[in-house]
């Protein structure tokens, strides 16, 4: 399987986390994220991407659905879930 950015994921796919770089971000964001849940192994679903001029995404963490902004999701590394 081939891994790729939380951000390249189509609406509806489903991924598993496998990494996030957590340097690429600031201090509140990475806390977000860590309060959210977003961690190795956590199963994500993009529910629907930004527009053409590069918006928020929304995605679902469990049972929770989130906006994130894309350069939080460029730091998430995901693999397709099976």
């Amino acid at each position: 399987m081939s891994s790729h950015s939380l951000a390249q994921l189509r609406a509806r796919d489903r991924a598993m986390v496998t990494a996030i770089d957590w340097q690429r971000l600031s201090e509140p964001e990475a806390r977000r994220l860590r309060e959210l849940g977003m961690d190795e192994g956590v199963e994500v679903e993009m529910v629907r991407r930004g527009g053409i001029l590069g918006g928020p995404l929304a995605c679902r963490i469990g049972r929770m659905t989130v906006a994130l902004r894309r350069h939080v999701a460029l730091a998430v590394t995901v693999e397709p879930a099976a």
